[in-house]
């Protein structure tokens, strides 16, 4: 399983060491929630923020568009340096031009689904998406409680679609990790179960373990 660590909850006044420490704990991505307040109920990081991570890592850029016209600001957030881009099926534009506009851009295209959209929301469209994120919480803040629920979505997108990974995103933690590596997902993001901590290094190996206690 992959890990990508969310930095919403990271020290912004020292954001290059925290993104040195996130890379050195073992983070296989750098989660950035992208959040225009009228998605979700939330601001945050805009291209510019895209940009400068990516001067200080060399792990990919999972970008995540909790925004409402995701195709008005893909360009830049891909010329800005993100590897991923992730899109919500509740937001506005047509899904199949969205996926074509991200992949004709260079980037790999994910798409997302809240707690109460139905996994055969997305099910017209996993022959063109490199991924669907589940949400285990309700976008738009960090420290929200892990929705167990949804691993009945996952489970059903891995029938329906065995090669596309699927990613969760919200309340992971070693606990909820194992869990989700049971009922098939292959990237967790990670936020405070990691950023915050005292030892980044540690949180992303307990994350592992747990995970992997489900292969043994």
């Amino acid at each position: 399983m992959r890990i990508s660590v969310s930095i919403l909850g990271a020290d912004f006044s020292r954001l290059g060491q925290e993104i040195a420490d996130v890379e050195r704990a073992g983070a296989d991505w750098i989660h950035v929630d992208v959040m225009d307040g009228h998605f979700v109920p939330n601001i945050t990081f805009g291209p510019n923020m895209v940009s400068s991570l990516k001067k200080c890592t060399k792990v990919p850029l999972d970008v995540h568009l909790m925004i409402s016209e995701p195709q008005k600001y893909i360009p830049a957030f891909v010329k800005a340096g993100a590897n991923w881009i992730t899109f919500h099926m509740e937001s506005e534009g047509n899904p199949v031009q969205t996926i074509a506009m991200i992949h004709g851009l260079g980037a790999k295209a994910g798409i997302a689904i809240n707690p109460g959209t139905p996994a055969e929301a997305v099910f017209p469209y996993l022959s063109m998406a490199d991924m669907v994120l589940a949400m285990t919480v309700q976008p738009g803040f960090g420290g929200q409680k892990f929705n167990a629920a949804v691993l009945d979505k996952v489970r059903l997108l891995k029938a329906k679609a065995p090669s596309v990974p699927i990613q969760i995103d919200g309340g992971v933690n070693p606990e909820t990790i194992s869990q989700a590596g049971a009922a098939g997902v292959d990237i967790c993001v990670a936020g405070s179960a990691v950023v915050g901590k005292p030892d980044y290094a540690a949180a992303v190996t307990a994350l592992r373990k747990a995970a992997e206690s489900v292969a043994d």
